[in-house]
């Protein structure tokens, strides 16, 4: 299981700084206009979720893609932990320090 979990989480981190990397913009605000620009040629009945990710997160105030990071962290984290129990049942939950 060690060896899956880090593959797992180097695959994340990694994936994420490369891909934050690339990004067109550095703040919220740029982010929006990107997406304004992107969503002006999607159609929105053809691509729901792509204009809901739009409307709903990006292109609200506060907005940043690098506070995304923290929460699929904490997903690949809770799915680990919940796939160790599975693998031995006598284990111990893991202590994450508060966040």
């Amino acid at each position: 299981m060690a060896a899956h979990a880090y593959s797992l989480i180097d695959s994340y981190v990694y994936g994420f700084a490369m891909q934050e990397a690339s990004l067109p913009f550095e703040t919220g605000e740029q982010a929006a206009e990107v997406a304004q620009t992107i969503m002006q040629g999607v159609p929105a009945g053809e691509y729901p979720y792509l204009s809901e990710l739009a409307r709903e997160h990006v292109l609200r105030p506060g907005y940043s893609y690098g506070a995304e990071y923290e929460f699929g962290l904490d997903l690949i984290l809770t799915g680990l932990e919940q796939a160790r129990t599975v693998t031995d049942p006598t284990a111990q939950p893991a202590k994450r320090p508060p966040a």
